[in-house]
């Protein structure tokens, strides 16, 4: 792994398996030469051609690392500007390239305005990623206001079509994938409500001919949780290019004299297949994105305790419930909204962050130690980012939630958005979630956020468009105070389900809610789409009493699913049986023998249920010394499915030892890759989990 500079202003980023090549022309013009397959650096060059003809010109038509708006390029940009004098265009100049380790810096200058710009890239060590994005810089006396300020543009080699992947999903139905040809004109996939993911996704994933082990996958993803924009083109040349970065919608920057700014960083790759992009973004961010704290320890086993009380909370029935609990296994009790404030319904309370004395007469650390007693840590729900209107904060403080004074507020969920943008705003949530961890042990923070923005005014703000980001920026900062105060707290971020499950968030959090769908069924489609470009070991999977809506599945069905991410319980145990209880055990004991491999294992798909009826996932540890299979059904049609059930990963040359449908094996690696084993898959609900372990010579 290293950086090239194999000509003069030819860079190439050499990782494990791939280049990424870019360079500056004679011009001064940044460009692309090279994202792919490894070739003999000393080959590389850059090559100028002419204008096709006065309507399609050659700046409009080569590839580019960072186009920028103006001269006679029509295509999408990356940055857009306001100068002082009305002019909008920017002309500018290399500057020169700094290389420093696995950083390369490619530096250009608007002399004119002043402004300069910096093309950013990082590679790694253990994996073929690019980190990209944009540092601006103001070196002139006046402002500069930017219409756009994207994070990365990419171009694809091929000329043929591309499939775009992403998702098009909702509250309960996140994650699901769609894909789309681009044969001519744009795609574009984004968010305009504050938060990032329930619908479209931050990243492309483009493929040509591809599956889970072939094919040539190109892929970026964008860290960051606030609102996203990415724009895929096909034009006449049959280039395919790919930008990304913060919404345009509703936005600008004003960018002062003296200052800089960096956007959120892209991190991008080239595969073969989607299974190894998804290994590579899965080792990625673990070894290098997730939080350090926590980012090598298996997440704990938890229970929340919201769908069996909601909110009437009190310290005896969450003590009966912490008490199954810790006779099942669990390792951490988590308790949901409904212990603060005036907080009887959804309708009140949010926002005032003391204790209510009603249900803890005694305080909070009665209920603590009592969990602490069972052998269990401790976590609560909070959700800093909303307030309702009836509460104590918003009639102390109706201006620190967004607002036009000309309009009334709209609330969802009898809830409004406070202004996180403002100082005082921020030091209120850092304190109270600060005072809350530090009087109590309190070892989890499930942090919410329930609702989408608007009446989105900011009169503290200069420039009240960039609240998006500055909202992000600030729950961010936030998280990583607490983190650094309380460095044995765990941070969990939900937003009204996987609302904010992205690369940006999972820089700060270490886990994340990934649906309030918590159905075992519609698991299997949600976890599929999140697993493409997130990582396996931050997704927090429960299993409720929601056995299936007209989809009936059984408990052992709900833990198979459940236990393929961070694992979780989330039922009324109040009411569970004898048999649910030890059905409850038996698959928890199981779970912590297998989280390492699934927490940090390499994931091999192989059958999707939507397409193929049956569910196989296997994860197999890093060093191929055993894996574990999850096979599920919700119900095959007529009757019956023979199928051969490959298991990919093992060591090709090591025998492996398992046991499936009643019968012992002892199978080589490439047997079962390229053989499988033979089974029947029938029922409503099949499931079955099979270990495998490999053989010493």
């Amino acid at each position: 792994m290293k950086i090239i500079e194999c000509k003069k202003n030819i860079f190439v980023l050499d990782m494990k398996n791939t280049h990424y090549v870019v360079g500056v022309d004679e011009f001064g013009r940044d460009r692309l030469i090279h994202w792919g397959k490894k070739c003999d650096a000393d080959d590389y060059e850059i090559f100028t051609f002419g204008d096709e003809n006065s309507n399609h010109t050659s700046l409009d038509e080569m590839k580019q690392e960072c186009t920028v708006f103006g001269k006679t390029m029509y295509r999408e940009c990356v940055l857009k500007a306001n100068f002082y004098d009305s002019c909008r265009e920017i002309n500018s100049c290399f500057c020169g390239a700094t290389v420093e380790n696995d950083r390369l810096t490619l530096n250009f200058k608007d002399e004119h305005y002043g402004l300069v710009y910096s093309i950013n890239y990082r590679i790694f060590s253990d994996c073929d990623i690019v980190e990209k994005n944009i540092t601006v810089k103001n070196e002139s006396k006046n402002d500069i206001q930017f219409e756009r300020l994207f994070s990365a543009e990419f171009s694809l080699p091929s000329k043929n079509a591309y499939t775009f992947s992403n998702t098009n999903g909702a509250w309960g139905g996140e994650f699901i994938e769609t894909n789309n040809t681009l044969t001519a004109g744009s795609l574009v996939f984004d968010s305009k409500k504050g938060a990032s993911c329930h619908n479209n996704s931050p990243y492309f994933i483009a493929y040509q001919n591809a599956d889970e082990h072939s094919g040539d996958v190109y892929f970026a993803s964008l860290a960051y949780s606030g609102n996203f924009k990415v724009i895929a083109n096909r034009d006449l040349y049959s280039n395919t290019r790919v930008l990304l970065g913060m919404n345009d919608f509703d936005f600008s920057y004003l960018l002062k004299s003296g200052e800089s700014f960096t956007t959120p960083c892209v991190y991008a790759g080239y595969t073969q297949g989607f299974g190894e992009m998804s290994r590579q973004m899965n080792t990625f961010a673990v070894n290098h994105l997730l939080p350090r704290q926590f980012n090598d320890k298996v997440l704990p086993v938890l229970y929340n305790s919201w769908e069996a009380t909601e909110f009437n909370i009190n310290v005896s029935q969450q003590l009966e419930l912490a008490k199954i609990a810790s006779d099942l296994g669990v390792e951490l009790f988590v308790m949901d909204d409904g212990w603060f404030g005036k907080r009887n319904n959804d309708r009140a309370g949010l926002g005032d962050w003391t204790v209510n004395q009603d249900k803890f007469p005694n305080g909070l650390d009665e209920l603590i130690d009592g969990v602490n007693a069972l052998g269990m840590d401790f976590g609560i729900w909070v959700e800093p980012e909303m307030v309702n209107p009836d509460s104590e904060l918003y009639r102390t403080h109706p201006d620190w939630a967004y607002h036009y004074d000309t309009r009334v507020k709209s609330e969802l969920r009898h809830q409004l958005v406070p202004n996180m943008t403002r100082a005082d705003v921020q030091e209120y949530v850092f304190d109270c979630v600060d005072k809350l961890l530090s009087e109590h042990n309190i070892k989890y923070i499930k942090w919410d956020m329930n609702r989408p923005f608007s009446e989105t005014g900011a009169e503290n703000l200069n420039c009240p468009k960039m609240l998006y980001y500055l909202h992000t920026k600030a729950v961010y900062d936030i998280v990583d105070r607490l983190k650094e105060k309380h460095c044995d707290v765990q941070f969990e971020a939900c937003a009204s389900g996987g609302g904010r499950a992205d690369l940006g968030a999972l820089s700060h959090f270490d886990q994340c809610w990934t649906s309030d769908n918590t159905d075992g069924i519609d698991r299997m489609t949600i976890q599929h789409g999140y697993s493409l470009l997130r990582p396996i070991k931050a997704m927090r999977a429960w299993v409720t009493d929601i056995a299936g809506i007209n989809k009936p599945c059984t408990l052992d069905f709900r833990f198979n699913i459940a236990m393929q991410g961070a694992l979780g319980l989330g039922g009324n145990l109040l009411k569970y049986s004898d048999d649910d209880k030890e059905i409850s055990k038996k698959n928890i004991a199981l779970y912590k023998a297998i989280r390492h491999t699934v927490q940090f294992g390499d994931l091999y798909r192989v059958s999707n249920p939507d397409e193929n009826e049956v569910l196989i996932n296997v994860y197999v540890e890093r060093d191929k010394s055993s894996a574990v299979a999850f096979i599920a059904s919700r119900g095959t049609r007529f009757f019956k499915k023979r199928i051969n059930i490959l298991f990919d990963g093992l060591e090709k040359d090591a025998k492996y030892r398992f046991t499936f449908q009643n019968r012992e094996y002892i199978k080589s690696g490439a047997y079962m890759a390229n053989v499988g084993i033979p089974a029947h898959i029938h029922g409503a609900y099949y499931n079955e989990i099979v270990l495998l372990d490999k053989l010493k010579n």
